[in-house]
This record gives C-alpha cells, structure tokens and sequence, in this order.
C-alpha cells in the first residue's frame, strides 16, 4: 500500500468575543475549548474546523461554531493567518482566523461535540499571553493551559495581532 502524500488543509479559527459593548480592546475576552481524541488533544483553542470544498470562510465559521457550541455568530471578520507545521501529528494547516460576536450575548456555550471538546471557558488576551510565554519557558512542562499550535503561532508568527472588532 503506498504511503499517503501529506497535504496541506485549510482550518478556520474563531474567536468569539464574550461582550461586545464592554469589550476592552487591550484585553478581549474570548472563547477557548478543551480539545480531546484528536491532534492536540489536552491543548486549548477557539472553535474552529476545516475549511470545506466551496465553503465561504464566513459561513465555515458560522457553521463550525454552531456545531461545536450551539452558538450563532455574528459581524465576523478577517484577522489573520497562520502557517501550523505539527510534524508530530504529520499535519501541515494554514489557519485563518476571524473575529466575531455572538448573535444573542447573553447565550452561553454548550458542549455538542463531548468527543471533541470537554469543556468550554471565557479567557483572557492577556492570559493567552502569558500561557504561550510559560509554554516557552517551561522548564517541566508545567504550564496552566497548553494551548493548540496555531494559538501558540499566532502570537509568535504576528506579533501585535489581537482578537477586536
């Protein structure tokens, strides 16, 4: 059997903002997951998935989210890219980012896919921050959340870059 030529995919990550109209814009607070039974399993990240064959990034977020969270989004709006290398997984993904809001903000986040995620919280900018710089100094790999690789490169790929509308 031949072995498989590795490709590069297309993943969407979004960063739901908890509250818009007292959102600081130094230090947004957005939605991160706890990811299980996948590549970067134990690591945290925004909801997100692949992008599909024709699928608009707008409607692939909107679409990942309401699977993942029962949440509907909106104003959603381009960020950014990241080039995620993970050779240990052997995948290879160009991620786009977006920001956005919640179409009710009062509605919380529900766990829909329980063999993909096992928990949903608000977190800070300024938290991520300081996950990634413990991640890089850690010593014994003690850090208070490991964060998903194209978090982790989204600060370190664009530095200056932060989740607002």
């Amino acid at each position: 059997m031949p072995l498989e030529t590795p490709v590069v995919r297309v993943g969407v990550s979004v960063f739901i903002l908890q509250n818009s109209s007292q959102q600081s814009t130094e230090n947004p607070r957005f939605l991160l997951g706890k990811r299980i039974n996948a590549h970067g399993a134990g690591t945290w990240a925004t909801p997100g998935g692949h992008l599909e064959f024709g699928e608009t990034l707008e409607t692939c977020a909107a679409r990942e989210v309401l699977e993942e969270t029962g949440l509907r989004i909106t104003n959603i709006q381009f960020l950014t890219t990241t080039n995620d290398f993970m050779p240990a997984d052997n995948k290879h993904y160009v991620t786009l980012f977006v920001v956005c809001l919640r179409e009710n903000p009062s509605e919380e986040p529900r766990i829909l896919e329980p063999h993909k995620c096992e928990a949903w919280e608000w977190a800070s900018w300024e938290s991520l921050l300081e996950w990634v710089k413990q991640e890089a100094e850690a010593q014994n790999g003690v850090v208070d959340k490991t964060l998903f690789t194209p978090l982790l490169n989204l600060v370190r790929q664009r530095p200056g870059v932060k989740p607002v509308l």
